[in-house]
């Protein structure tokens, strides 16, 4: 009995075995970038017949796909995932600051920044930026930021176990708009 001769695939030029079934019409081996370039094949051959080439417009076929979508409302949902035991954060975790245990250390790590709200609160959560707002009894950048500046130092200090006299609360009572500059 003759052996029937190996075809090459198309794509990648190797010789395979063909399935025994659709040995005639086999052209592309089983290869993953093969399969890739088959199924391609295929849809350019399907899309150049003059039959297909209005498939997929009109508005016959709007109405078609429209009923198809009513009759499957399900189908492009995603299938569910099993739940995990440990559940997603919506936001990042906010660490800690360190603590610097030098009396002399500047409050910001640069100048310019001393007075840029933004930078100095970026990562700060909204409600915190309200809270010193209502604490203040200003929503000025300018005095939001001092207070913010005051209260890291405060928060430092007491870390720090530097608490000194009543000077750091008293000082942040006297935060307010009256010592703000007009906008």
């Amino acid at each position: 009995m003759a052996h029937a001769k190996q075809p090459k695939c198309l794509f990648c030029g190797e010789t395979f075995q063909a399935d025994a079934r659709n040995a005639k019409h086999q052209k592309y081996c089983s290869q993953p970038l093969c399969r890739k370039a088959s199924k391609a094949a295929s849809q350019r051959a399907w899309l150049a017949k003059p039959e297909n080439q209005a498939y997929f417009r009109g508005p016959e076929n709007v109405a078609r796909v429209q009923s198809w979508r009513a009759a499957h409302p399900t189908y492009w949902r995603r299938k569910s995932v099993p739940k995990v035991k440990t559940p997603l954060a919506l936001q990042d975790v906010c660490h800690a600051q360190p603590v610097e245990l030098k009396s002399d250390s500047p409050t910001l790590a640069h100048p310019a920044l001393q007075d840029a709200l933004q930078d100095l609160l970026s990562a700060q959560p909204a409600a915190l930026i309200g809270f010193i707002a209502q604490f203040t009894g200003s929503a000025l950048q300018e005095d939001i930021a001092r207070t913010s500046r005051r209260l890291v130092k405060l928060g430092q200090d007491i870390l720090a176990g530097r608490v000194g006299g009543g000077d750091q609360t008293r000082d942040l009572a006297r935060a307010g708009p009256s010592d703000s500059r007009a906008v």
